[in-house]
């Protein structure tokens, strides 16, 4: 008997299909032919790990369950292809009126040296008090400048104080971090 046949018989044993007269033949083979008997014994792991499995379990769920959800997956889709229907119209609204915002804006803002020269040019005394107010917003913006600079120069020279603002602030996180810890069970 050839390796072939025995296989194709030990497949009609495990199924119960085997013919009394072949018995014998294939006993004798698989006894003399190792191929054939690592086959047999693979087979009968592979039966034994079936039989240890749980058994199935049919799923219970009935057809008017899975039309409901059907329809439900169906009204979702509706409902999102809404939305995106109203997002586009607003987009599209939004494009209109942004449109023309930007190019006011624009215009509106390259008006304005146009606009300034001819002030200057029609009203000299408008022009010379805007200057004396530009020039009062600078003065009081360089006393600024130096009282930050007094405080700054301050705050460098004397290390002392740079550290002890900086242990404070240290401190203050160390603080926080505590405080903020998840709290543990005793």
């Amino acid at each position: 008997m050839r390796c072939h046949d025995a296989k194709l018989l030990l497949a009609a044993r495990r199924n119960g299909d085997l013919s009394q007269e072949d018995t014998p033949a294939l006993q004798e083979h698989v006894q003399q032919c190792p191929t054939c008997r690592a086959f047999e014994r693979r087979q009968s792991k592979v039966d034994s790990l079936f039989r240890d499995a749980a058994p199935f379990v049919p799923c219970t769920i009935s057809t008017d369950r899975i039309m409901h959800a059907i329809q439900q997956q169906q009204r979702i889709t509706q409902q999102l292809e809404d939305l995106r229907g109203q997002q586009r119209s607003r987009m599209a609204r939004v494009g209109i009126f942004g449109t023309a915002f930007i190019a006011t804006t624009v215009f509106m803002l390259s008006c304005l040296p146009l606009l300034a020269f001819v002030l200057l040019l029609t009203q000299p005394g408008l022009a010379d008090k805007a200057l004396a107010l530009l020039s009062d917003i600078i003065d009081i913006l360089l006393v600024l400048g130096q009282y930050i600079q007094t405080g700054l120069a301050l705050v460098t020279y004397n290390n002392w104080l740079l550290l002890g603002v900086a242990f404070a602030v240290v401190v203050m996180f160390g603080l926080w971090l505590r405080l903020m810890r998840y709290p543990q069970e005793a």
